[in-house]
């Protein structure tokens, strides 16, 4: 049995969200992997954090060009002191540092094929296309992976090249496809049926499938992979099955991924028959004509040794006229040359790109670098498909839409300073702007630290009444170190906020960064409120629940601030812009639980599982029951001990919880060495996975059928069976060792890590005596509640338990692989899917669904941080009209990019009344103040409305269904008075200008949501 080592897993406690992403083989393919990148700017310093971030085994840095002002607008390793500098010497010490474990080192001469034999990945990144092209010779010739990268302005381009015939072991994120298994017939071909016949349409994009843990028919367990087809009925067809043994019982049917190949035409090739990434032909034509003018781009620089000048409209032409001047792309065809394509070159876009050719960008750096890196990834571990070809991306939507707004040549031209690079785009009028603007940031993790680092390079609160405010209640973890880019080891344990701010400040000393440790929620209205607001520009939100971006959208809202929002999932991220009168405002997906929603009932949790996560929840309540509640419950009754006796605690168990806790389950003394804490586990684990089965069989026979003749045991209903214990099974033997260890935990008792001693000792304990487990097998399968007689057993253990220390309770830990908590839960829920013939959670997947541990990686973060970037440009730039914008979608495992403008607000109306989400109705408090009966009688004669009711939070405040003696009461009240008198607390509360009510009129329909009513005092 392997008992995981605390000290090999340093590794794996720094990567556990990207081991989610990743799984392990392909994490090792990365850690061995060795790059070369070539390009120091802000592009390739993107490439390089990512990289080093995420693990990759040793990264070359190639980059002898001087540093100059430009290069700050976007490299974030480079300062002022480093000017003149050569870009790859000057940012190598501060790349090392992001990652120990990654060796980095600089080469300082020519790339020559000799070179290159040494890498498996080559990246360039702002390189002319001459040296593409040999460069990419000799990948080809080599077999090394080709990748280039590059922006101009507000477009970029990424190629791939990972030659003819490249192997992919993973193409998607996702794990293989398991499911339970009902039944399976004798026969050719054998039909498989589905526990749950709904999962059926999930395999039919499935090639071939293999067995496991199947009962009877053992034939099909761990054999090779067998092809499937799934037919109309939600059966599977397996093949021949004629000759097998009978199906029994159990088992799962789970897909085999096979490895696919992908074949790569070289740069020369490509750059004539480009396969663009594109999601319909519209995307496909613009990608093409974005590809003609990187082609004219370089064509310019080949004549004129420079690149075109900023907005310079002689400049421009020139490009427009090479672009015309170019050889006709062909179609790209897997065999042939292929027939020219005869679309029209869009003049004013190429013109567009050479006018803003000249600027370097962070957030389109951040973007593109980003997707680089994935691909390098994809080239090092062989998981996900890469991308084939040409990746073409721009957001040109950042630029006025008026023509005259357009920046002038004189207001781009170099001003000698950090944002050179972004004055090039959008002239020095739109730097002061940035440099004033005040926003409130929420959450400083992973997306907030790139968020704050963009910030920083755009200078976003760089000048006079400008800042930044960072607000995070977290602490830094060392799993955060693997995709938080601001924190380093020395700052693990400190406050995030502090830390981020800290490390921002260093990234640009005139950037005003304000660290708030306090969480942004209804507990800390009176510090985030309306006195904090009004100072706020906007807001960005890198939040990661659900729950906490409805409470930050709904202050937005209120206040009317602009709201830049964005997530992620492993290889899927999102980036939203949510702008006052303009746009729609924040929806959570339908999907999301509301907060506090038990991820599954109770009683399927409890009695009838039939999916590994079942098992798993299970699991993590009897590690809460069993090590915690009780603990606490016991250390009530210790003497001088407030006892609040079992209802005091925060949920009652769903399992009588007394005798339980005493040694061997049966009603005993505490534990007193490790050897009891053995008996103990070893009786609940005849509990939970034996006796406990056969009696609920005992109570529901497995033949047992209901009054209208269905089986009980049927559909998701999976009959169990009770296991017999057996030592020389390693989940029996681990579940044994970390209850053990755990009881010992919470009792203040040595433990014993040597599993061969275990075994040993279990060898010669007596089996727990039926008997005395049938109490509380007669709970179990009850009600929670006790019976007198139960609870008199319970304060008599409980009395003999108050005489003894009290014991520590132990708080679950997803993170300390060391503490037996997972290992628990892994073992629990194994057992527990064996008795109902679940598919058993791994460790890794129980350890994901007991931390709630949302899988993520760093190149997904910089790529939605750069996105939100953008939006702020626009956000920034003035009035946009809605058409400006953009809502972003990306998965990155499967080369999907999707901007789409966001809705306009939805319009409601009452009578004569019309409002959106943005919309609210104001009434001034007046002097002396308002009555409830002047309020009322202004929103009817002002606006038309009879109010019948009327709240303030969840505080009713007046409604028309009451007496006449009570409206009576309340009617000659002040409004303040009357809030403070129903909510029990001062109002206004200090710093508070306005009361949000709400308020119901006669005739609204159901779906009528009628604007808050801001009572301003």
């Amino acid at each position: 049995m392997d008992v995981p080592d605390a000290s090999k897993l340093l590794d794996e406690e720094l990567y556990s969200r990207q081991l989610y992403v990743l799984g392990l083989p392909a994490m090792q393919r990365l850690q061995e992997g060795k790059v070369l990148l070539s390009g120091l700017q802000g592009l390739g310093a993107e490439v390089a954090k990512n990289l080093v971030l995420m693990g990759v085994g040793s990264l070359t840095l190639h980059d002898p060009q001087p540093t100059c002002w430009a290069d700050l607008a976007a490299q974030f390793f480079l300062s002022e002191r480093d000017l003149a500098r050569g870009r790859a010497e000057a940012s190598q010490e501060r790349v090392a540092k992001l990652n120990g474990a990654v060796q980095v080192c600089v080469h300082t001469g020519d790339i020559t094929e000799d070179l290159l034999r040494d890498f498996q990945v080559v990246v360039l990144t702002a390189s002319d296309l001459e040296e593409q092209l040999a460069v990419g010779r000799w990948c080809r010739k080599l077999g090394v992976c080709f990748l280039v990268a590059d922006t101009r302005g507000l477009v970029g381009q990424l190629f791939c090249d990972f030659g003819e015939d490249f192997t992919v072991q993973d193409q998607t994120e996702e794990e293989p496809l398991t499911a339970a298994i009902q039944h399976i017939s004798q026969g050719s071909p054998g039909v498989l049926t589905l526990r749950n016949a709904a999962e059926a349409h999930y395999f039919r994009q499935v090639g071939s499938v293999t067995f496991s843990g199947i009962e009877g028919m053992s034939e099909l367990n761990g054999c090779a992979p067998r092809p499937i087809r799934v037919q109309e009925d939600g059966t599977l067809e397996i093949g021949d099955t004629a000759t097998f043994s009978c199906y029994v019982r159990g088992g799962a049917v789970t897909e085999v991924k096979r490895p696919t190949t992908v074949s790569h035409a070289p740069l020369d090739a490509a750059l004539l028959q480009p396969r663009v990434v594109a999601q319909s032909p519209q995307e496909a034509r613009h990608a093409r004509c974005l590809h003609q003018a990187f082609r004219a781009l370089h064509r310019f620089r080949q004549l004129r040794a420079r690149p075109p000048r900023p907005w310079d409209p002689a400049d421009a032409e020139e490009v427009v006229h090479l672009a015309q001047a170019l050889e006709p792309l062909r179609a790209a065809e897997a065999q042939g040359e292929g027939e020219p394509w005869e679309e029209p070159l869009d003049e004013a876009l190429v013109r567009t790109v050479a006018l803003s050719s000249a600027g370097v960008l962070s957030p389109m750096a951040a973007m593109l670098g980003a997707v680089a890196a994935q691909e390098v990834l994809k080239a090092l571990s062989r998981k996900f498909q890469p991308l084939d070809q040409w990746l073409y991306f721009d957001a040109l939507d950042c630029l006025p839409e008026d023509g005259e707004l357009l920046p002038s040549p004189e207001a781009c031209a170099p001003r000698g300073c950090r944002y050179d690079g972004q004055i090039a785009v959008f002239g020095a009028g739109f730097q002061e702007q940035l440099s004033h603007q005040h926003y409130l940031l929420v959450g400083a993790g992973a997306i907030g630290c790139e968020l704050l680092k963009g910030f920083a390079l755009v200078g976003l609160g760089a000048g006079a009444g400008g800042g930044v405010t960072v607000a995070d209640m977290d602490h830094v973890e060392r799993s955060n170190l693997s995709r938080q880019f601001l924190f380093r080891a020395q700052d693990v344990g400190r406050p995030k906020a502090e830390a981020a701010a800290e490390a921002t400040r260093r990234l640009n000393p005139d950037l005003q960064v304000t660290p708030l440790t306090h969480a942004l929620d209804p507990t800390t209205e009176r510090l985030y409120g309306d006195s904090f607001f009004p100072r706020v520009d906007g807001v960005a939100a890198a939040l990661d629940s659900f729950q906490a971006r409805r409470y930050v959208a709904a202050r937005c809202a209120h206040y009317l601030k602009p709201l830049l929002e964005a997530g992620t999932q492993g290889t899927r991220g999102s980036a939203s812009v949510f702008v006052p009168h303009v746009t729609e405002g924040y929806r959570a997906p339908a999907s999301a639980a509301a907060p506090g929603d038990a991820p599954y009932p109770v009683c399927t949790v409890r009695h009838f599982p039939s999916t590994a996560g079942h098992t798993v929840q299970w699991a993590r309540e009897e590690f809460q029951w069993l090590f915690c509640l009780s603990a606490e419950t016991i250390n009530s009754h210790q003497p001088g001990a407030s006892a609040p006796g079992l209802s005091g605690s925060p949920q009652k168990p769903p399992f009588s919880p007394g005798p339980r806790w005493q040694t061997g389950g049966c009603p005993e003394t505490s534990s007193r060495s490790w050897q009891d804490c053995v008996v103990w586990a070893l009786g609940h684990w005849q509990l939970c996975f034996g006796y406990g089965i056969a009696r609920l069989l005992r109570r529901h026979p497995p033949d047992k059928v209901l009054k209208d003749g269905t089986p009980f045991w049927s559909g998701p209903r999976q009959c169990p069976q009770p296991l017999q214990f057996d030592a020389s099974q390693d989940t029996h033997l681990l579940y044994v060792l970390a209850a053990a260890n755990l009881y010992a935990q919470m009792h203040g008792l040595p433990g014993s890590r040597d599993p061969s001693a275990l075994r040993e000792m279990l060898e010669l304990l007596p089996r727990p005596d039926p008997q005395c487990l049938e109490p509380i097998l007669s709970s179990d399968l009850a009600s929670p509640e006790l019976d007198p007689q139960q609870e008199a057993r319970l304060q008599e253990a409980l009395q003999d338990w108050s005489e003894g220390s009290p014991l520590e309770p132990l708080r679950f830990e997803k993170d300390n692989d060391s503490n037996f908590h997972v290992d628990f839960v892994t073992a629990a829920a194994s057992l527990r899917a064996q008795n109902y013939g679940i598919p058993a959670a791994t460790r890794a997947q129980s350890k994901r669904i007991v931390g709630q541990i949302i899988p993520a990686i760093a190149t997904t973060t910089a790529a939605v941080a750069g996105l939100l970037g953008l939006e702020l440009f626009k956000v920034v730039g003035g009035p946009r009209p809605r058409s400006a914008f953009r809502h972003s979608y990306l998965r990155l495992a499967e080369n999907s990019y999707s901007r789409y403008v966001p809705r306009a607000p939805a319009v409601q109306t009452f009578h004569h009344l019309t409002w959106t989400c943005w919309d609210r109705l104001k009434v001034p408090a007046g002097q002396p103040e308002r009555t409830l009966q002047s309020l009322l009688a202004h929103l009817q004669e002002q606006h038309g409305l009879r109010v019948n009711m009327l709240l303030l939070g969840k505080a009713l405040l007046y409604s028309a269904g009451w007496s006449p003696e009570k409206q009576a009461q309340r009617l000659g009240l002040r409004v303040t008075e009357l809030a403070q008198q129903v909510t029990g607390r001062r109002v206004p509360e200090p710093g508070q200008w306005v009361l949000a009510l709400e308020l119901g009129c006669e005739g609204e329909e159901d779906s009528t949501a009628f604007p808050p009513l801001h009572y301003e005092l």
